[in-house]
């Protein structure tokens, strides 16, 4: 009896094993399907959003090595004067304006100082058509993506800095680098003359900033009342440009800002100083950034796919996406700094121009962005 309870037992026992296993293979076979899903998702957003970045206005921006560089035989500049050019050009065809890239002004190839610690030039520049693509830069921002402190920190570079200009004999403005030689004498310029390493920018005009700040119904800014009057000076100016009939302010106080309005409030400059100007551009990013921050994935790409264009850039696809990932995780924590600082330079009347004391402005700009002793 023992003996054939036993076998009855080992026999029932064997006689469940091969549903257990059948049971064990559907499960694993579901997982399986379930991660291929979830992976074909991935892959084909991950497609989608590479095609979207693909058809972002991509700038094939030359660079060349120090040695290389070292071997060019530059324009001289001194011939050019551009407080007399014309930048009042009407906005006749729509559109956005090119970035001026020169050829005989490549990028130089500098290494990144911290493999955590990118620097991207952000820049508007001061055109007023389509076709007036050789005018100054301005609204001149390095965005720094600080990822081992997990913050985001944003310099503006005061647009009338005196620098040392290639090809100029004299100091000259940093806005005026983008006139005589393009994106690439711009970012050599901010490099050699305040120790940077940036080799990657974006550039928008003061149409493409104020269709995007629209796609996003607008942003909140706290205008004060003595601004009112400038911001609406502006806004009669773009209003007069690009041939729209956007509402003037009408009140201080916190209220959301339109596109042209809040580009308007932002390019203020006769009321106080262009230090406030460079805040006030500062306070733009920052809200337009924190506000795209705060969409789900799926908006941020659509908001991406719609501006795609508007703006221009030498980072490619896979660039971008990077950037953008690494920005999204440390966007809870902007700091913000303007160079030259206070007490860092004096002022030249005739032309003017911030002279700035080098050795203490080099010294506490790496500190903020390298944290340097």
């Amino acid at each position: 009896m023992s003996s054939n309870r036993n076998e009855r037992v080992k026999g029932d026992s064997n006689s469940k094993t091969p549903k257990k296993k059948s049971a064990v293979k559907i499960l694993i076979k579901v997982l399986c399907f379930i991660l291929c899903a979830v992976l074909g998702l991935g892959l084909g957003a991950f497609i989608y959003v590479y095609k979207t970045l693909g058809a972002v206005g991509f700038v094939n921006t030359p660079f060349v090595d120090k040695s290389q560089y070292e071997t060019i035989d530059f324009d001289n500049l001194d011939d050019i004067d551009l407080d007399s050019g014309d930048v009042a050009s009407s906005w006749e065809n729509g559109g956005h304006t090119r970035v001026y890239v020169n050829k005989k002004y490549p990028i130089k190839k500098v290494s990144q100082k911290d493999s955590k610690v990118e620097n991207i030039l952000v820049f508007g520049v001061d055109s007023r058509g389509t076709n007036d693509v050789t005018c100054r830069a301005d609204a001149i921002l390095v965005v720094s993506i600080d990822k081992r402190r997990d913050c985001v920190k944003m310099i503006s570079l005061m647009r009338d800095t005196g620098v040392k200009i290639e090809g100029r004999s004299a100091t000259d403005k940093l806005t005026h680098s983008y006139a005589y030689g393009g994106v690439g004498l711009l970012i050599n310029t901010i490099n050699d003359n305040f120790g940077l390493d940036i080799q990657r920018f974006v550039m928008l005009d003061f149409g493409s900033s104020s269709d995007i700040i629209d796609m996003i119904g607008g942003i909140e800014i706290d205008v004060t009342a003595g601004e009112v009057k400038y911001a609406n000076q502006n806004i009669r100016e773009e209003n007069s440009l690009l041939k729209t009939n956007v509402p003037y302010l009408t009140h201080g106080g916190r209220q959301t800002l339109n596109g042209v309005q809040a580009t308007s409030w932002a390019r203020i400059r006769s009321l106080d100083s262009d230090y406030a100007r460079s805040g006030r551009q500062r306070t733009l990013a920052i809200a337009l950034m924190h506000k795209v921050a705060s969409y789900k994935k799926t908006a941020q790409i659509a908001l991406l796919e719609d501006s795609a264009g508007m703006f221009e850039t030498n980072m490619n696809a896979m660039d971008m996406m990077r950037v953008a990932l690494d920005a999204v995780d440390v966007l809870g924590d902007v700091k913000e700094y303007r160079a030259p600082a206070d007490g860092m330079f004096k002022v030249q009347d005739n032309p003017w121009m911030m002279i700035v004391d080098w050795d203490s402005q080099l010294a506490d700009l790496h500190r903020f962005i390298w944290e340097e002793e």
